[in-house]
């Protein structure tokens, strides 16, 4: 898999460069910055020709990534850093590309410094590590590839002290780069070369790439997952030299597969053990283990169900509520006993707290009550869980949807796959090859949605979801939509432009257009939420039989011992 970073520093006046170079190079996977246009500007329709779908987020006259895939839809996850609230730039986007998480990263440039570009760019780069910190901490196979606007060290600039004072320089934005390969990740191009001039820009003033004064700014960081897979990396400096040419280069990776890497990882194995003059067996191929789920259930959805759907003369110690408990318990073993996940995860909303939803759009959720026996119910399952031996997922500022998103994520990167219990339609968007909705229907009856299910029911793709909620309106969740367009309209829309933000450039609903983009926030859950680590477990029964003991439960306790048998 070959994935390369070019700042092509205008893509539509340097469009024929990219294409040349596309055919030239035939990279899987580019990570494009500096797009310097509107988002209904960039030049989808040539670049799918060349045979690359694209994600994008553009901008007026500066700024603007993009990531590329050749012979697959990039999956979007991210289109900006987290942290920045009042941060406009386009200058980070990330998706999932055949199983590795890639962003496409602009950092500011900063000059003049000092001064509050200087400060805005080393802010930045801030939100950049904390962001970087969770991806790594995922153990997932993850590139951040870009323009980071830093010359790491003096390796990375011809001899010269003529940029001396340049923020691209200075000690403070190092040290913010050397925090990334503090956390673990590593420098392909140093990684393979160490010591050699691999410069990926030279500035168009004073003939500096005809003297080769070129500075290495744009970099390939891999995780610990992807550097194990690391074969080759390189820059194609030629592309700076044709006409009309970006003043950057391409840089580039190439990662071999996860089989060929577990491959080579056996044959160093084997080659150690031989020159240790340890006698080899031959062994008998051994057949792939069948691939277990990832379960991820939401919480509150659920807990919600039960509550009202049970007596609520179900009582505990102390005589305390206990329906929503017994009702959730009996939903997770039914799930667990019929999917045989390899994991389970539960996520929670905090009600105390509100989510950046509820800031930006008061009406959200609002008018919902919670009886005082519900949230205390609320409060205690997360210790039921943990008593099972599974995962809980819960933090302020967001919600049990965003945890489902983010599970989701990490495990279709690692390969796996999942299986959502929810009975919210939101996570409709989930549905994929790899991921499977559960969704309660009637009377216990469970319905499972792939993609064909929501092409079915909406008549839109599973990534349009988010797109046909803005439009069409959520009622419990307070979205008017727009106006004089339901649910056919809006798939109607969404089949002509594709998306949300193409129906906007195409002129259509011009004074309900920022509405529309927050009802699409609001609607879009965040695969960046924070999850605990969530490696096979083993369930444990007996130890959560002891805990519904202790709360009086003692025929859901004796069910429970009975599966620890």
């Amino acid at each position: 898999m070959k994935i390369a970073t070019f700042n092509i520093n205008n893509v539509n006046k340097r469009l024929s460069n990219l294409l040349d170079w596309l055919h030239a190079a035939e990279p899987d996977v580019v990570c494009l910055q500096e797009l310097k246009a509107r988002y209904a500007e960039f030049p989808a329709g040539a670049i799918r020709r060349a045979g690359y779908e694209a994600v994008w987020r553009g901008q007026k006259s500066w700024n603007g990534v993009a990531i590329l895939a050749r012979g697959a839809i990039p999956i979007l996850t991210r289109t900006e850093l987290p942290g920045g609230l009042h941060d406009a730039d386009s200058r980070y986007i990330e998706a999932a590309v055949k199983g590795v998480i890639i962003s496409s990263l602009y950092a500011p440039n900063g000059n003049p410094q000092p001064g509050p570009k200087f400060d805005y760019k080393l802010a930045w780069l801030n939100r950049l590590a904390a962001h970087a910190a969770n991806l790594y901490a995922a153990d997932v196979p993850v590139v951040l590839a870009g323009d980071y606007n830093v010359v790491p060290t003096d390796r990375d600039i011809y001899p010269t002290k003529s940029w001396a004072k340049d923020a691209l320089l200075q000690p403070e934005s190092r040290a913010a780069f050397r925090r990334l390969l503090d956390q673990g990740w590593v420098d392909a191009i140093r990684e393979l070369h160490p010591d050699a001039p691999m410069y990926t820009y030279w500035d168009y003033m004073r003939k500096r790439w005809e003297r080769d004064g070129g500075l290495r700014i744009d970099v390939l960081l891999l995780s610990a997952q992807s550097a194990k897979r690391l074969k080759d990396a390189g820059v194609d400096r030629n592309v700076r030299g044709a006409e009309g040419a970006s003043d950057h280069a391409p840089a580039w990776v190439v990662l071999r597969d996860a089989a060929e890497s577990r491959r080579n990882s056996n044959r160093r194995i084997e080659r150690r053990a031989q020159s240790a003059g340890r006698q080899q067996r031959p062994q008998q191929p051994k057949q792939p283990p069948q691939k277990r789920p990832l379960l991820v259930i939401d919480g509150d959805s659920f807990t919600h169900r039960a509550y009202h759907g049970l007596p609520k003369s179900i009582l505990r110690q102390s005589g305390k509520g206990a329906g929503a408990i017994v009702g959730f318990a009996h939903f997770l073993l039914r799930l667990y006993q019929e999917e045989h996940p390899r994991a389970v995860l539960v996520g929670w909303d905090t009600l105390t707290v509100p989510t950046y939803r509820h800031e930006r759009f008061p009406a959200y959720q609002s008018e919902r009550q919670f009886d005082d026996a519900l949230v205390e119910q609320l409060d205690v399952l997360p210790e039921f869980i943990a008593a099972c031996g599974f995962a809980n997922a819960k933090a302020p500022g967001y919600e049990a949807d965003d945890f489902l998103a983010a599970a989701v994520a990490r495990e279709e990167c690692r390969g796996g796959t999942a299986v959502v219990a929810s009975g919210d339609r939101d996570t409709f968007q989930l549905a994929s090859d790899n991921t499977t909705i559960i969704f309660p229907v009637r009377a216990g009856e469970i319905a499972r949605i792939g993609p064909a299910e929501v092409r079915e029911r909406y008549d839109v793709n599973p990534k349009q979801v988010p797109d046909f909620i803005a439009l069409r309106g959520d009622p419990s969740d307070k979205l008017p939509g727009a106006r004089g367009v339901g649910s056919k309209g809006a798939a109607k829309l969404l089949h002509a432009y594709g998306t949300l933000e193409g129906i906007l450039a195409a002129g259509r609903f011009v004074e309900q257009a920022e509405m529309l983009r927050l009802y699409r926030s609001i609607a879009t859950m965040d695969p960046s939420a924070p999850l605990p680590p969530l490696p096979d477990q083993r369930p444990k029964w007996a130890q959560a039989s002891a805990l519904l003991r202790n709360w009086e439960l003692n025929r859901l306790a004796d069910r429970l011992e009975e599966l620890a048998k």
